[in-house]
């Protein structure tokens, strides 16, 4: 494990750093990233800071591959933008506050908008990234669909308005791809062993 300068990853007395340390790190430094958005009341803050914290290591640990060298960066690893898993899970909680505000139902997928049409296929793709990322034994195959698909459904959320479509088949075929996103996201990154939090 290297650090952001490229050198060996130690502590100050010298000894590789333990892992219930660098986790207790992790969600210590999510505090603050947790609280800088959230509306959250203090104690779900810190549940959703650990889930955080705890997913930014393993996604940093799996988003690699594995034959290359593994550079530890605190400011990368929970950046809320870029292939992280920060990212992925405020764009797992953005589906969700869609939903909340209306109730999806079966509907027919209408890809009316270049938007809508990327997203729709990036979801088609869930099966073969999860079977190349276990054929390979390649889990940042998986990270990087997982990316895609939440850099697919912003792409979508800011020329599509899902709420305020021009008319109901609209509205009722773009909740259903924010369900699905929703639903891929969430097990994508169950797979990967990290939580979803519905809100941050």
């Amino acid at each position: 494990m290297l650090g952001s300068d490229g050198k060996t990853m130690r502590t100050r007395a010298g000894e590789s750093v333990k892992l219930a340390d660098l986790l207790a790190e992790a969600v210590a430094q999510a505090v603050a990233v947790v609280a800088e958005r959230s509306e959250l009341e203090p104690d779900d803050q810190a549940v959703v800071a650990k889930a955080v914290g705890i997913g930014a290591v393993k996604y940093a640990d799996l988003s690699g591959d594995r034959e290359r060298d593994y550079h530890f960066d605190w400011n990368r690893m929970l950046a809320k933008e870029g292939n992280t898993s920060v990212y992925l899970q405020y764009a797992h909680a953005r589906t969700r506050s869609i939903l909340r505000k209306a109730e999806s139902a079966e509907a027919p997928i209408l890809l009316e908008e270049p938007q809508e049409r990327a997203l729709a296929l990036k979801l088609l793709r869930f099966g073969e990234a999860v079977r190349s990322a276990t054929a390979d034994y390649a889990p940042h195959k998986l990270c990087t669909y997982l990316y895609e698909t939440a850099v697919a459904f912003s792409h979508f959320y800011d020329k599509c308005p899902v709420l305020k479509a021009p008319n109901p088949e609209l509205r009722a075929s773009r909740l259903q791809l924010t369900t699905l996103t929703a639903r891929t996201l969430a097990l994508g990154l169950d797979l990967l062993g990290i939580e979803a939090p519905a809100q941050l």
